[in-house]
């Protein structure tokens, strides 16, 4: 490809709305064009970035028995009816009718529509294990699209299904998809973990998330450097905590005017935040719920919600904590609260002694608190949030916590969708069971841009040599003179015979103008060919990554470049 010729609309300014490195460089290096919140053209440099990664996810899925087809983005409603996902599925879901009148959506993802296309065809135990998959654009209209291709409502996803006999297969076919993603995301050349993940609205028995360790992530991941334990803070588990034992105190109410927070209650009362019981009003479809941690702990909402297996839940107003809890705000307890309101505890409070809570009145807060004597809690659960320097749950040993981008999911979906889509089959003794699924997903433009997060530097993008656009820029100094122009066109043609994607820079621009776009784009090696190194009949060869420049001779410049690309 000839630079004069490439369509790749470079920008020296970082848009005003680009806020993380991989949207801002996207847009400069002319790879990505905004159509609207979400959406977003791919140009041709980021196309063949993404056929690149599709090429070795195909390769991958293939490797393990995976068989790649392509489904409908429209879904018809009768569907997710089927599965009752249609109603709970929410606003991200793109609902649309025909002339007819008829509800469809754009796929946000395709269990129902594989589960369905499965069901007619399968019938035998024979025909089991079967993996199906494809490489598709997914639709999810984002409350706030954002982050460029990390979060849009238009995006390129490879979704695979596992359909097994038992949970025995599914069991390998999980972890066969497992290795096959680690294998993806090193070839990609990543630097991720795969955590222990809430499996959320698609349901399951466990799931792993692959999350690229990068500041700009969205979410939180906790990992055990001793025993390389991860997961997701909303998943980790928290072990409770033992507390000092000591005699029961008679129970107190004090006046504590003014203090509503946790801080302002503690320094009125002379304790530690650790020594008091924390108490957050949610509101949910199974009414009001009271959650109570530990004074210096969070709530994680996630295990909450799943523990009470909500729709949904949000933070309380002041409306539900006056009326329905019966309480004031700010001096919230579980002792006297609404019969109404649904407490939950941690399993950490249950083991304090002599603590201190709100007392459901204004001003007012119970000291001498002892949980089980005083209030006994509808469910007692882990719904702590993890923190960096808590002990792992598996040795014990402190657990760190950075940013991560998601760029890969894999559930046991069990029967969730078969038993309700009547996605069955006959075993060797003639019995109908319910299929057992998987899914795994991954995101092909999220891996792109969490690539382009870990690879970077002032100058522009740092492609790892599998993903990058092209291998190989050429830069003649001046292309108008006729040594270097000869030059040039004989390597760039020598080079990709080769095998080498290369790139010749033959616009008429001032040399700093062709460097500052070969830096911006990434070209893993950038060879010069100036008037100074061909007196010697010599080409500068810059490996991006480093920055190393090697003075190769023109005669034995393609064994030359080919070893440099070796060493990449």
């Amino acid at each position: 490809m000839r630079v004069s010729h490439l369509y790749a609309p470079t920008l020296r300014e970082t848009p005003a709305d680009a806020e993380v490195v991989s949207h801002q460089l996207m847009l400069r290096a002319g790879m990505i064009r905004k159509v609207a919140p979400g959406i977003y053209n791919y140009l041709p440099l980021a196309w063949r970035v993404l056929r690149k990664v599709s090429q070795i996810i195909r390769e991958e899925m293939d490797a393990k028995g995976g068989q790649e087809l392509m489904m409908p983005i429209a879904q018809p409603a009768e569907l997710w009816q089927e599965t009752g996902r249609w109603d709970v599925y929410g606003d991200e879901m793109f609902r649309l009718k025909d002339r007819h009148g008829r509800d469809f959506c754009l796929g946000p993802t395709h269990e129902e529509m594989i589960t369905t296309l499965v069901r007619q065809d399968v019938r035998s135990y024979r025909q089991l294990p079967i993996m199906l998959y494809q490489i598709q654009d997914k639709f999810r209209d984002e409350i706030r699209p954002r982050f460029g291709l990390m979060r849009g409502r238009e995006f390129i996803m490879k979704d695979l299904y596992s359909f097994d006999r038992d949970d025995e297969g599914l069991n390998k076919s999980y972890w066969d998809m497992h290795d096959a993603y680690s294998r993806i995301f090193t070839r990609c050349g990543l630097t991720y973990r795969a955590v222990e993940a809430d499996s959320g609205a698609i349901g399951g028995s466990g799931s792993h998330e692959f999350m690229v360790l990068a500041n700009s992530g969205e979410d939180d991941v906790c990992f055990c450097d001793e025993c390389n334990y991860g997961a997701n803070t909303e998943r980790a588990e928290m072990h409770p905590i033992e507390a000092t034992k000591e005699p029961m105190k008679e129970l107190e109410i004090v006046n504590t005017p003014n203090c509503k927070t946790m801080e302002e209650v503690a320094e009125f009362l002379g304790f530690k935040p650790e020594h008091a019981i924390k108490a957050l009003a949610f509101y949910s479809d199974k009414g009001p719920i009271l959650a109570l941690v530990r004074g210096d702990h969070e709530v994680n909402e996630i295990k909450l919600k799943n523990k009470l297996d909500c729709l949904f839940l949000n933070m309380a107003d002041a409306t539900v904590i006056n009326d329905l809890m019966g309480s004031a705000g700010g001096y919230l307890g579980p002792i006297g609260i609404s019969k109404e309101t649904i407490v939950v505890a941690d399993n950490t409070v249950m083991n304090m002694c002599n603590t201190e809570c709100g007392a459901n009145k204004l001003d007012h807060h119970y000291i001498n608190v002892n949980p089980g004597r005083d209030f006994k809690p509808n469910i007692v659960a882990d719904i702590r949030l993890i923190r960096k320097g808590d002990p792992c749950p598996r040795c014990g040993a402190p657990v760190d916590i950075k940013r991560g981008i998601e760029v890969g999911h894999i559930f046991k979906l069990q029967t969730k969708y078969s038993a309700k889509l009547n996605t069955i089959f006959v075993d060797e003794n003639g019995e109908e069971k319910p299929m057992v699924m998987g899914c795994y997903g991954i995101g092909v433009g999220r891996t792109m841009a969490a690539s382009i997060e870990q690879n970077n530097d002032k100058d522009g993008i740092i492609w790892p040599v599998a993903i990058a656009p092209y291998h190989v820029i050429i830069v003649p100094v001046s292309i108008a003179d006729e040594a270097q122009r000869t030059i040039a066109e004989k390597m760039y043609k020598e080079l990709n015979a080769a095998g080498l994607e290369t790139v010749l820079d033959d616009r008429d621009d001032r040399a700093g103008v062709k460097f500052k776009d070969a830096d911006l784009i990434g070209y893993p090696l950038r060879i010069t060919i100036g008037p100074k190194a061909l007196k010697e009949n010599k080409v500068e060869c810059r490996v991006r990554k480093t920055g190393e420049v090697h003075l190769i001779d023109v005669d034995t410049y393609l064994s030359d470049v080919q070893a440099l690309f070796k060493q990449l």
